[in-house]
């Protein structure tokens, strides 16, 4: 059936059986995203004739301006599998059914404009709203304290320069300043490793509290970076590696791909 519905011996018609794969998969994993400026599918196989099984060579997904969960930007991302076994009858119907889950090579790309706005996301603003971390609290008589205005700048080398602000019973806009590494732990937790405060600007009668409120900062910051908020439908990513590229900052590791969205 599917082999006469698309006549696997011309090229041409290899090309549209390729062609009508990629546009399932498209349409399939723009669902993935709340929002996305472009979401690309590129599916390759050859020879033709392994399609009527369900195989496929290699499966690439390319997106750009991709927002997730309402919130969190990604101005790319990029996945791309080996070998995938499809169930035709499914992809027929306008749905790509995986017989079983595969892996692919995943890079993902953050704007520094984005990592900032992200730190108004309700998932993370609920992480840096009333903290209760003796670190912090020991300077606040008890009170939970809440860190505000959160700017990261993007240095060469995995470097990061943070700036935050909070308010104590006695002080307002008390400064927060740091330099730190970002690192990878477990393979999908962002850590601020190597936190060192920056005292250039502070005032000096404020010098010392804002010092301990910057350590209790970073520990807050190493709890919640999570990269599972980036997880999608069906597919979970995982980080080898990352690198700050000039106000970027990209992310190189591989998606555990279960199903596509819709399917389950």
């Amino acid at each position: 059936m599917f082999g006469g519905f698309t006549g696997f011996q011309s090229k041409g018609s290899n090309d549209f059986g390729e062609r009508m794969i990629n546009s399932v998969a498209t349409q399939s994993l723009r669902h993935l995203f709340s929002r996305s400026d472009a979401v690309e599918v590129s599916v390759r196989c050859s020879p033709s004739s392994k399609l009527l099984q369900g195989t496929i060579d290699s499966f690439r997904m390319e997106g750009r301006g991709l927002v997730i969960r309402k919130e969190f930007e990604a101005a790319e991302m990029m996945f791309e599998t080996d070998t995938v076994s499809i169930d035709v009858g499914s992809a027929i119907g306008g749905k790509i059914r995986l017989r079983q889950p595969t892996q692919a090579v995943a890079q993902v790309t953050l704007n520094e404009d984005a990592i900032n706005r992200s730190f108004e996301a309700e998932l993370v603003r609920q992480h840096l709203e009333g903290v209760t971390d003796e670190a912090v609290t020991s300077l606040s008589g008890g009170d939970p304290v809440t860190f505000r205005d959160i700017n990261i700048t993007l240095l060469p080398d995995q470097g990061v320069k943070i700036t935050a602000k909070t308010d104590l019973p006695n002080h307002k806009d008390v400064p927060i300043q740091m330099s730190a590494q970002v690192t990878v732990e477990k393979r999908r937790r962002i850590i601020f490793a190597n936190a060192e405060f920056l005292p250039e600007g502070v005032p000096e009668s404020l010098t010392s509290i804002s010092e301990t409120l910057t350590k209790g900062f970073a520990e807050v910051l190493n709890r919640m970076v999570d990269l599972e908020r980036f997880n999608l439908d069906g597919v979970l990513l995982r980080v080898n590696r990352l690198e700050t590229q000039g106000k970027q900052l990209v992310f190189s590791g591989y998606a555990q791909i279960e199903h596509f969205p819709g399917t389950m």
